[in-house]
């Protein structure tokens, strides 16, 4: 029989480089404490990229810069919330970043959830889970959502001219039934700023 390793192996082979894999993606080959140390084997020998305690990545290398390539903490943000079963948005700095707000990269990021609240840091990185009510989590629209949690980030009185055009614009490619949801859901003023889209 393969030992653990190989089983692991032959499971990464198939994916693409900078697939982000968590232990319980292995979960069908060994118990727990038998995985940590085949995981540790094959971070070891740069199969895998340990972010953090349970979090892998199969290595993509820069050429350019000769140096691993790491996922965006979105990714792997979105990574633990699919393993949790876990809805998350988004807040601010980063719906501002994702909306092309703001040209600054959040170095620290905070999504609200209905999962478990932890804060996960990778390198000098951090990804913070905050637990909030279902309500904050029923936005639906992909651009909608952001919209909202950028224009509250922004402020009520503090959104520029040509930031309301551009979420405007934006707004324009959204699902016109997840607008129409999302706007029921928002703030009275940044509601109006929505509809403008309509």
């Amino acid at each position: 029989m393969a030992s653990i390793e190989e089983q692991i192996l032959a499971q990464i082979k198939n994916n693409e480089e900078g697939t982000i894999f968590l232990t319980e993606d292995f979960a069908q080959i060994a118990n727990a404490n038998a995985l940590r140390v085949a995981l540790y084997r094959l971070v070891k020998r740069g199969v895998l990229y340990r972010l953090a305690s349970g979090i892998y990545v199969k290595p993509k290398t820069s050429q350019l810069l000769n140096q691993i390539v790491l996922p965006s903490l979105n990714d792997i943000a979105q990574a633990i919330a699919k393993r949790d079963k876990a809805r998350i948005i988004p807040t601010g700095s980063f719906a501002m970043h994702a909306l092309g707000l703001s040209e600054q990269i959040p170095l620290n990021v905070v999504y609200y959830t209905d999962g478990k609240a932890r804060k996960i840091k990778i390198d000098n990185r951090n990804i913070t889970f905050k637990k909030v009510s279902p309500k904050k989590l029923a936005l639906k629209g992909k651009i909608s959502k952001l919209a909202v949690l950028a224009l509250t980030e922004i402020g009520k009185n503090s959104v520029a001219k040509s930031e309301e055009d551009k979420i405007v614009k934006l707004l324009k490619e959204e699902n016109i039934e997840d607008l129409r949801h999302d706007l029921q859901l928002a703030p009275q003023w940044i509601a109006e700023i929505m509809a403008k889209a309509l």
